[in-house]
């Protein structure tokens, strides 16, 4: 009996009359048994040379799916019906409309129920490309990066690891880089710490999953603040935790709201996200006596800090942690740019090794590199460099953020000012809407963003987050002389 085999053109012809028999054996059309045309035969039939169905023969035959029997012919192999296929378009259709059994023998893989239920992006601020000036949040200057020192960085390090061996590194990164982190912290944070104790990570977010997936387990309770960060939340779900929202009011996290059985506190206290106060020093001092009580883990994300613009700096919870409570996040993406993924964390003493463990088990380590690169970038003072030069620029731009909302735009704006940070959150006031704002100013080419997707609670006060890391002082004074002119048509 003749296959029915279509070929077309004269390219692959092997390859297409191959793939069709596979399909047919793996589909069940060719059922385990079934006696095929001689080679000879077959190419007659679709007009190809004997050779080629020889070598489409002989394939098969070494991949196990045909069985040749000598004086009988060959042979479609047996028990390949067994193997799970997906099911036709026709056959998941007619299922979908009754009720499917609770258990099919044929099921596909399926991830658990709460990655399916993970939304797919994560509710941060996003650039708007139809945007010209766009405030977006969290997002550095890269135009003012010093490429051409990086670029030397980089070629140093690729000397460096050309003269190197070929072998997997230390879990916790680098020890130049580590060196290099540790001596920062002392230095511009009071954070003291031994490079040993430095973990190098694939950005903040890389630090938070570590610090989780070692101090969780599933059903355990996780702190996080409200409004708060959008993706610790994500993180510490994934985990498997209950994660359970607490206010923050002007002096940060509200400790007594705490829930007494937290297993994990996440907070920002240097520059509370998205709103942008710190914690008053009463307040981290009641937190560490609230989690040494119960054994609680706190991780401290200073996300960015670097910038500070008035005021004294506050001291981070770790530099006041004495019972090993505090693992301190740090990242690169507020100083140098998001793409370069590389944070860090310094965690309790008592988490050094399952940290080393879980690094280990999940991706060895990160691009050594972009961390031997950094090391060279950070120890021959370059970083301390670009950090200067940063400050200055962003000490302008928020200067002239804060002149037009507490100017023109101030009967429409509460502005929420910050000591530190590249973002400035300010409240609305009635009868704006954070919606009606946002579409309106993206109809003028500004790209403005609401607070509304940093809470978790139902009724929160409208307002907006200004990122001035990735726009100009001129920019600023365009956009937002632009929105002063809007609003009031707005309001009315």
């Amino acid at each position: 009996m003749d296959i029915h085999i279509a070929v077309e053109g004269r390219h692959d012809l092997a390859g297409q009359i191959y793939r069709q028999l596979r399909a047919g054996i793996l589909e069940g059309r060719l059922a385990g048994g079934t006696r095929l045309p001689s080679t000879r035969d077959l190419a007659t039939q679709l007009g190809v040379s004997r050779k080629t169905t020889l070598d489409v023969f002989e394939r098969l035959l070494s991949e196990g799916y045909l069985n040749a029997r000598a004086g009988s012919g060959t042979f479609v192999a047996d028990g390949l019906e067994r193997l799970p296929s997906e099911r036709s378009p026709h056959v998941r259709e007619a299922e979908s409309a009754r009720e499917r059994p609770k258990t099919r023998s044929n099921a596909a893989a399926r991830a658990q129920p709460l990655w399916e239920q993970m939304p797919a992006t994560l509710p941060l601020p996003r650039p708007l490309a139809s945007s010209t000036q766009d405030f977006v949040g969290g997002v550095t200057d890269k135009a003012q990066f010093p490429f051409d020192v990086w670029r030397r960085c980089v070629n140093h390090a690729l000397r460096t690891q050309a003269r190197g061996r070929g072998v997997y590194r230390d879990a916790a990164g680098e020890q130049e880089l580590r060196l290099a982190i540790s001596r920062y912290l002392a230095f511009n944070r009071a954070v003291a710490s031994n490079w040993e104790d430095v973990f190098v990570t694939q950005g903040a977010q890389h630090a938070l999953d570590l610090v989780a997936r070692v101090t969780l387990r599933s059903g355990d309770i996780a702190a996080i603040e409200d409004p708060g960060y959008p993706p610790a939340h994500a993180c510490f779900t994934a985990a498997g935790a209950r994660v359970v929202p607490v206010p923050v009011d002007a002096e940060g996290l509200v400790v007594s709201k705490l829930p007494d059985k937290a297993r994990l506190v996440y907070v920002t206290p240097s520059h509370q996200f998205p709103l942008g106060m710190p914690m008053s020093l009463e307040r981290r001092v009641e937190l560490l006596e609230w989690a040494q009580k119960r054994g609680a883990v706190i991780i401290e994300d200073d996300y960015d800090c670097e910038y500070r613009f008035e005021g004294r700096p506050m001291e981070p919870l770790k530099s006041l942690d004495r019972a090993g409570l505090v693992a301190y996040v740090g990242t690169f993406s507020k100083t140098i740019f998001p793409e370069l993924r590389v944070g860090y964390v310094v965690p309790p003493a008592s988490l050094l090794v399952p940290v080393f463990k879980a690094r280990q088990i999940a991706d060895w380590h990160g691009c050594t590199l972009t961390q031997t690169a950094l090391a060279s970038f950070m120890l021959n003072g370059d970083f301390a460099k670009h950090l200067r030069r940063m400050h200055k620029l962003y000490a302008a731009r928020r200067a002239m953020l804060l002149d037009h909302l507490q100017g023109a735009l101030a009967p429409w704006f509460e502005p929420i000012v910050p000591t530190a940070g590249i973002h400035m959150a300010a409240h609305l006031s009635a009868p704006l809407t954070e919606a009606a704002v946002v579409d309106a100013a993206q109809q003028a080419s500004i790209g403005l963003y609401g607070l509304a997707p940093f809470h978790q609670r139902v009724k929160a006060r409208p307002g907006l987050m200004f990122g001035y890391g990735c726009i100009s002082i001129d920019e600023i004074d365009t956009a937002l002389t632009r929105l002063a002119a809007i609003l009031p048509r707005l309001a009315r």
